[in-house]
């Protein structure tokens, strides 16, 4: 009875594994996004294999870019007079000694004094404020010059904050106006006084500036590098869709061509570039990185599932991607057109769901057999017997 009850069990793990693996295998389906090679092309799909990396831990900060000190002269005339020519231009680039304004003396003489402000170093015209014919004077500034071969990089960090950062530290800037560009620099130095108003701490860096890209008072983002962490499994920041508590990613399909899988993950620290995934993915998975944002607004493909697997394994399937059978085929060749006759209303059962309706069927035997064994055994009792003294014919003298 016992070795009985013990297979019953084991028939029972066994249709139970099946049956767990089949809802996967459907799950995964039904998840899944089937394209074909156009579609790729459209959504301009583009994967990375997951693998494991070091992690950087960053603070963000928002900043600006401002004229770097030492870098902007102003040009003004030591004495009076008039303008004659502005040769300067405001924007455009002059060369250290390149005359900008000829200005006429008011001494007088025939004709009168003049003299040539030059550019006192390589730069751009800014604050140009005076024409030709305007009046001048010693203390009056006509021009600036300044030189953004070198940009000067602001950022403020929140006080609470301030000790994760300190002078020489790694940091990636990056501007709007600019996407996919990234200026890598360190920290030059640290604000001596903090804003009691903003509560906020200075933190400045010097960029390579030479296209001048960055103009004075553009918005820029800091990513400060404060940590790393080894054998981290990140993908970029891209991939990751959703928001809260439902993060989640699509993986290419391991066996399907243009087939991409929806994975529910869990993500841990993000930094400027990439996301840690704690649960969810395993290394090598191939994730889709530039166009995961179209990719879940795809519904379920341009193609079948059908016509995936059967693009895919050679042969054909199922509309619910199970294998065509023997019967299904034999069926299809009677009627001349190769397809499943089926009466309708009748489904087709997958390997997986017939062998677990033929194990369910025999446990149910099993249990059957087992309950008229025990109540055989409990008929078969012989009643107690009891021994009872002779009541007859007794002498009593």
């Amino acid at each position: 009875m016992i070795r009985l009850f013990t297979l019953c069990l084991l028939l029972a793990a066994a249709v139970g594994t099946v049956q767990a693996a089949d809802s996967a295998k459907a799950a995964s389906l039904a998840n899944t996004v089937f394209l074909d090679e156009f579609g790729v092309k459209n959504l301009r799909l583009q994967t990375v294999e997951v693998e494991e990396q070091v992690f950087e831990e960053t603070v963000f900060a928002l900043g600006r870019i401002e004229v770097l000190p030492g870098r902007k002269a102003v040009v003004s005339s030591r004495i009076s007079g008039r303008a004659v020519q502005v040769k300067a231009r405001p924007d455009h680039t002059v060369k250290a000694g390149d005359p900008l304004i000829v200005v006429e003396s008011r001494q007088a003489g025939d004709p009168p004094p003049q003299i040539i402000l030059t550019a006192p170093m390589d730069g751009l015209v800014v604050e140009l404020d005076i024409a030709a014919g305007g009046p001048v004077s010693p203390d009056k500034a006509l021009l600036a010059v300044v030189d953004l071969s070198t940009a000067y990089a602001i950022a403020r960090v929140p006080v609470h904050l301030a000790s994760l950062v300190k002078p020489g530290q790694k940091v990636r800037v990056t501007s709007s106006g600019w996407p996919g560009e990234t200026w890598e620099t360190k920290i030059e130095h640290l604000g001596a006084l903090a804003d009691p108003v903003s509560g906020t701490l200075e933190v400045a860096c010097h960029l390579n500036n030479q296209e001048v890209w960055l103009r004075p008072g553009m918005p820029v983002e800091f990513s400060l590098i404060t940590g790393k962490r080894t054998d981290v499994l990140a993908v970029p920041r891209i991939a990751v869709q959703g928001e809260g508590a439902d993060r989640f990613l699509y993986v290419a399909h391991d066996s399907i061509p243009n087939a991409f899988v929806r994975v529910p993950v869990v993500v841990g620290a993000v930094n400027d570039r990439f996301a840690e995934i704690t649960q969810g993915l395993l290394p090598g998975d191939k994730v889709v990185t530039t166009g995961a944002y179209s990719l879940a607004f795809a519904g379920k493909g341009s193609v079948s599932l059908k016509e995936a697997l059967d693009a895919a394994h050679g042969h054909e399937h199922n509309e619910d991607g199970s294998e065509v059978s023997k019967d299904q085929k034999t069926a299809g060749h009677a009627e001349g057109d190769g397809h499943d006759h089926r009466p309708s209303g009748v489904a087709k059962l997958s390997g997986l769901t017939l062998f677990s309706l033929i194990g369910n069927g025999v446990l149910l035997v099993l249990l059957v057999i087992a309950s008229l064994r025990g109540g055989q055994k409990a008929g078969d009792k012989p009643e107690a017997t009891v021994d009872r003294p002779a009541t007859g014919g007794a002498d009593h003298a």
